[in-house]
């Protein structure tokens, strides 16, 4: 029935338009088709697409600013416990080697050895570990000059963000200390694999963006081997990311949730990062990094 009136309906389209051509060439005038209008579309997948890279570019720039906010904690607090000389304070000698590595801005590095140098004020290293939404773990990295401060505020954000505050060791026993070093995904997964292989390296990972993309190369390390694996790494010529780099929590199991609770573990996420003295947050819900 659709098929019939539909053929009819074209046939009294032309129909009209067979008529109206004739009349217009009696009239001396040229008939002209009618013109279709082209089929246009909103770009939607380019959108979203655009979308995404902004997401990860804003995390990138998150990291490297975290990053370099612990390296000048570092450096601070190196100088405050040997002096300003790098070569007669080994812990800043190697302070200075990783802000190098990370190319944190000398600007940077000048001004947490003159904060220091003037200041009475040392850093301490502090881990809070939490609950997150449907029961995830959570463990906090802070490098700060006042304990109490940073105590109140990671609390308050954990609260604020929909979690619990965790009694010590209570979410830590579910990861592993390790060193991570994080390869360009440019170099290619045999040469990073063959050269993990070759320096030590504890394990190796390609590292996915959501839409499962191959994005870099994780090359995890035992604590003690980090160093060296990281340094045999950049002699071999492999582009490393210093800003995602360096000893990390990682999770012994990950855990599934559905999208509700990944959303709420999400803004915890950045929450907590948003708080001055959190260096590092890791988690066990899986693809929350």
């Amino acid at each position: 029935m659709l098929r019939t009136l539909a053929t009819a309906a074209t046939t009294m389209r032309a129909t009209a338009f067979v008529g109206n051509t004739a009349k217009l060439l009696r009239n001396g005038q040229r008939a002209v088709a009618p013109q279709q209008r082209p089929l246009t579309c909103t770009p939607f997948c380019m959108g979203r697409r655009s979308a995404k890279i902004a997401v990860r570019k804003g995390k990138a720039d998150a990291q490297k600013s975290k990053l370099y906010g612990k390296i000048g904690k570092q450096i601070a607090q190196a100088v405050r416990q040997g002096g300003p000389d790098a070569l007669a304070n080994s812990r800043l000698k190697d302070a200075l080697a990783a802000a190098k590595a990370a190319q944190v801005p000398v600007d940077i590095i000048d001004r947490n050895i003159k904060r220091a140098s003037e200041s009475k004020a040392d850093y301490a290293e502090i881990t809070y570990e939490a609950y997150g939404v449907g029961g995830t773990g959570f463990v906090i990295e802070c490098l700060t000059d006042n304990v109490n401060r940073s105590a109140s505020d990671v609390k308050a954000a954990i609260t604020k963000g929909g979690g619990k505050v965790a009694d010590p060791g209570s979410v830590l026993f579910n990861f592993q200390r390790q060193g991570l070093v994080m390869v360009d995904v440019s170099e290619g997964e045999d040469a990073v694999f063959e050269a993990a292989m070759e320096a030590g390296a504890a394990d190796f990972q390609p590292a996915t963006d959501d839409d499962g993309t191959v994005t870099g190369f994780k090359v995890l390390t035992a604590v003690e081997d980090y160093g060296s694996v990281s340094s045999a790494l950049a002699a071999a010529g492999l582009k490393i990311a210093p800003e995602s780099s360096g000893l990390v929590y990682t999770p012994l199991v990950q855990q599934e949730v559905d999208d509700d609770a990944f959303e709420g573990n999400e803004a915890l996420l950045e929450r907590l990062l948003a708080v001055d003295d959190v260096d590092a947050v890791y988690t066990t819900v899986a693809g929350l990094e």
